[in-house]
């Protein structure tokens, strides 16, 4: 199928036991690996070890240039493991990792800080956007970029097109020149999110049933991205709805579906972000009390490979196996954080 990488996310996918030995088969198959990492794992001898691997990429997970700042949004002590995990890849030899950074209204005011702390590591910063998805729903209002902060963030950006976007702020391309990167949504066109259940979703951020194609055990993935009429769908031409009026559509195209989904409003209406400000109206004249929540966690229930099963503590790990397709009966997503983007 031309699968040139696949990218593992989370949560924290090194909490897998198979976690090496599932990178270092696909590597094996010739197809790259990505993941996203908040870097507690990454000790000395798991560095030399990611090292050694071709065809792996690497990113750490921050959310602000100091600890005050990102551990306020990631929790107390996670800036100083992913500081340790930089320090142990850079020492390890590892090359150019990746430094991630989710644009909340603190962290956008630290770019020109970020970008010197990148340098400092010779890594690329990767830039990401806030969606109100998964825990995202809760802290969106509080924490996504002002308007204003958006269209500063847009000329940062044009002006550096080394530091890279994915498919992250095509919206912003509504101001004139289109930023690097995919600039259009590639769900179920370039870019898919498999669960560790096999459910495939048209983009890791849109964990509901109403994007839900199908499951790899039905027929294989392949199958699924074919055949899905929800894909189908998704590569045809859009409605542009209610931005019909605006001169701006051709370039950003709504925006993305995942921001007006869980933030209640129609696919086919202006992205909650419109840097032209459409979207403020449209919140304003939203029903809040019927808004759309993530699906419940999609993680299996049965033992690791190899292992026999024990029963799981409350609040403890959910070991992850391949097998039969078990029951879901969590209530929270493992699969928050997970950034799935193309580099230009």
């Amino acid at each position: 199928m031309q699968i040139f990488y696949v990218n593992i996310g989370g949560g924290e996918p090194m909490i897998r036991r198979d976690f090496f030995e599932l990178i270092e088969h696909a590597v094996s198959r010739h197809v790259g690996v990505k993941f996203s990492t908040n870097g507690t794992r990454i000790d000395q001898a798991a560095a030399r070890r990611l090292a050694a691997i071709d065809y792996l990429d690497i990113q750490i997970s921050i959310d602000g240039v100091d600890a005050a700042t990102s551990d306020r949004i990631r929790g107390e002590g996670s800036y100083d493991s992913a500081r340790r995990a930089m320090d142990n890849l850079r020492d390890a030899g590892f090359g150019q990792f990746k430094i991630s950074v989710v644009m909340t209204r603190e962290s956008v005011e630290q770019l020109s800080d970020f970008e010197a702390l990148a340098k400092s590591y010779g890594a690329e910063l990767r830039l990401t956007r806030l969606r109100p998805s998964g825990r995202g729903v809760a802290v969106w209002n509080e924490l996504h970029p002002s308007l204003e902060q958006n269209r500063r963030l847009y000329h940062w950006l044009l002006n550096r097109p080394n530091v890279l976007t994915g498919d992250s702020f095509f919206h912003l391309s509504a101001l004139g020149r289109p930023l690097e990167g995919l600039n259009l949504c590639g769900a179920g066109r370039v870019v898919c999110l498999i669960d560790p259940v096999g459910d495939v979703y048209a983009c890791p951020f849109v964990i509901h049933d109403e994007f839900l194609a199908g499951n790899v055990r039905d027929g294989g993935f392949g199958a699924v991205w074919t055949e899905s009429e929800l894909f189908r769908t998704l590569r045809e031409p859009g409605n542009a709805g209610a931005c019909a009026s605006c001169g701006a559509y051709d370039a950003c195209r709504g925006g993305c579906m995942a921001a007006k989904f869980f933030t209640g409003l129609p696919l086919d209406g202006p992205d909650p972000e419109c840097i032209v400000g459409y979207g403020e109206q449209a919140l304003r004249g939203r029903d809040v009390l019927t808004l759309p929540k993530p699906d419940g966690d999609h993680s299996h229930g049965g033992p690791v490979r190899g292992q026999a099963s024990k029963p799981r503590a409350a609040g403890g790990p959910v070991p992850v196996t391949i097998g039969h397709r078990p029951d879901r009966g969590c209530d929270e997503s493992p699969l928050v954080g997970l950034q799935l983007s193309s580099r230009t």
